[in-house]
């Protein structure tokens, strides 16, 4: 290993990572009002002992995920002012975040590695790379050194052991976050399984690393906006996949602090996977049992914000159909003995965004919010309430709503009442569909993988790849409108490649080899892979397909399809349904050809768009199977 490995976190830290368990050395006495740091497990224990001494915090406090302790921490919030009862609902609570820190920061999310090569791949002439980040281990820890020796002054350091998946599956993996944040110990309770039964797991076993800071030692040098504390001009979320660690800064909020979820579960899931021979992917995962009784699993990945929640929890329309859900938004997927692909949802709760969402739109979602949930720059009613763009709800006479800002808010205000990029987080078991084996420590397995996004033109509802090699080539030409879980703004069409670009933890390239080798593996049974859009539109802008439940039809023949159904017919982007194959009884107004229609001057732009951004992007790196598939496809194209 390199030498600049060995003291990552800099001079503050010298051996943070290094496990010498030496004895805390504090400038005042370490009060530990919760847990015992001489019980924990050794290599537990160093790790805690050398954040201590980097970020200087005046408690340390180790987690047992206790009713009692979640109280307490909901209690300190509350006292704190950054969260508030909701009196309408049971254990709700409503947080509101400084304003610039409300997403993702893209920009500020970095991988770390000796070569950049194994980050990302080099960009053709100069362009600027769009596959994600790279940081030195040079240039890290200098940022390391300028932001955390003793950020944690004045604050409790939260030790979090967590569990991503059913404690002691074999597809699960146990991290620790060290956290000066509450909010991130009252949601990762939620998130993950957390506390003292993974403390029992573990023992002396390994975990991914993972220290997080506000970034805000008290006594304070400034004031905070809504009570809280962040440090937006210093984040900072690293990532050191060799060394199975993460380090975030600056951000209190979700997918910066919440190590567990994008950090952990798919950028250094995505390394420990390549390395071990499975997938970790932002996918949702669903059950769908026919009338005959007969039951399938989808794994389906979208870029966030369109439709993964609803698609996971959806009430289908066709009779006789049931969807139950596994997860919502990531899947861990490994080979069986027998070969089957079988998937986890890492998580333990719902993080979804809530403009949007509705008893319309996903009842389930609603009805799993209304208890033990923790809002975040959603709007309030007097009644103790929540409101956001699109709940779809008349208020009372006499209701007033104060948005997100915590301003008075009014239907047809300019600025919107909820934050577009504002959250739920709620436990998975109170989903009223939660699959009877979504906590099978084996998993379930999947028989189709769905990619999908916000596509207004040209892309049809629902397409099956001609084989494995042509699928991997459909998840690496996914394009979608952005959306507002990141800094993005405006409504642009982004390449999005299997729904991952900003969660890759190494060289797309080398992901793309490894999705292609599975088709190498003896014995395997591979899912069919489709292609799907809920939200292309007619000339007048109007939404061709009515979405939501109506989507069980698309689910429909993709069951059929996976059981060997001869019902579709080739077309130059793969297979889409045989006029007649979709069941539209009881639609009115689907136009059947217009929905499956495929221009050829789209396809051609498609097409070009993206060999520009594959040869471009992805330059030297990208395998030769995807480039052919590529060729096949402006072939067919040509010929149309």
């Amino acid at each position: 290993m390199p030498a600049p490995y060995t003291r990552l976190l800099g001079q503050g830290a010298r051996s943070l990572w290094c496990w010498r368990g030496a004895p805390i050395r504090l400038a005042h006495a370490l009060r530990v009002p919760s847990g015992d740091l001489g019980r924990l497990p050794g290599r537990l224990r160093a790790f805690v002992e050398n954040g201590v001494r980097l970020c200087q915090p005046e408690k340390v406090h180790v987690c047992d995920g206790s009713e009692a302790e979640n109280g307490a921490i909901l209690g300190l919030l509350e006292d704190e002012g950054v969260i508030k009862q909701l009196d309408k609902y049971e254990n709700c609570w409503l947080a509101r975040t400084d304003p610039k820190d409300v997403a993702r920061v893209e920009s500020k999310t970095v991988i770390v590695t000796e070569n950049q090569r194994d980050t990302v791949p080099i960009p053709a002439g100069g362009a600027k790379g769009q596959l994600g980040n790279w940081m030195s281990p040079k240039a890290f820890q200098e940022a390391v050194d300028g932001r955390f020796p003793g950020c944690m002054k004045g604050r409790t350091m939260y030790i979090i052991p967590y569990s991503m998946g059913p404690i002691g599956s074999p597809l699960s993996k146990i991290g620790v976050q060290l956290t000066d944040s509450p909010y991130v110990v009252a949601s990762m309770r939620i998130m993950t399984r957390m506390g003292a039964p993974v403390l029992r797991a573990l023992g002396e076993g390994e975990f991914v690393k993972c220290l997080h800071s506000v970034g805000r030692p008290l006594p304070l040098e400034e004031e905070l906006v809504n009570n809280w504390p962040c440090n937006p001009e210093k984040t900072l979320i690293a990532h050191v996949p060799d060394r199975r660690e993460i380090v975030s800064f600056g951000s209190g909020y979700g997918g910066n602090s919440l190590l567990g979820k994008k950090c952990f579960a798919l950028r250094i899931a995505s390394c420990i996977a390549k390395d071990e021979g499975w997938l970790a992917e932002h996918m949702l995962i669903l059950g769908i049992t026919n009338p005959e009784g007969r039951k399938r699993y989808v794994a389906a990945a979208f870029p966030s914000a369109c439709g993964k929640t609803n698609l996971a929890m959806m009430n289908p329309t066709l009779a006789g159909w049931r969807v139950e859900c596994v997860g919502d938004d990531i899947a861990w997927m490994k080979f069986d003995s027998e070969g089957r692909l079988r998937a986890i949802n890492p998580e333990n709760g719902f993080f979804g965004v809530a403009p949007g969402t509705s008893m319309k739109t996903n009842p389930n979602a609603m009805h799993t919010i209304q208890r033990n949930t923790l809002f975040t720059n959603v709007g309030e009613t007097s009644e103790g309430g929540v409101y956001w763009e699109g709940i779809d709800q008349v208020l009372p006479p006499g209701t007033s709503v104060t948005s997100w800002l915590g301003q008075p808010w009014v239907p047809g205000a300019k600025e919107p009442c909820a934050h577009p990029n504002s959250r739920f987080c709620a436990p998975a078991r109170q989903c009223p569909i939660m699959d009877p084996a979504w906590e099978s420590p084996e998993g379930v397995p999947i028989d189709a993988i769905i990619f999908g996004g916000r596509r207004p033109q040209g892309v049809p509802l629902v397409y099956e790849a001609f084989n494995w090699r042509h699928g991997v080539f459909v998840g690496s030409a996914m394009r979608s409108e952005s959306t507002a879980a990141a800094e993005h703004k405006g409504k642009v069409i982004m390449h999005d490649p299997f729904a991952m670009r900003p969660f890759f933890g190494y060289n797309f390239g080398r992901y793309l080899e490894h999705w292609l080798g599975m088709e190498e593996r003896r014995g395997v049974h591979l899912p069919k892979i489709f292609h799907v859009n809920w939200f292309r539109k007619d000339m007048a802008g109007n939404f061709l397909w009515p979405g939501f439940g109506e989507n069980s039809r698309v689910l429909d023949w993709i069951f059929r399809r996976v059981e060997g159904e001869e019902s579709a017919r080739v077309t130059p982007i793969g297979y889409v349904p045989q006029e007649g194959a979709l069941n539209l009884q009881g639609l009115a107004k689907v136009d059947f050809q217009e929905l499956f229609s495929l221009p050829k001057a789209f396809w051609e732009q498609e097409a070009r768009e993206v060999r520009k951004y594959l040869t471009e992007q992805v330059n030297d790196d990208l395998p030769r199977e995807v480039m052919r598939e590529l060729e096949g496809l402006e072939s067919r194209v040509k010929k149309m």
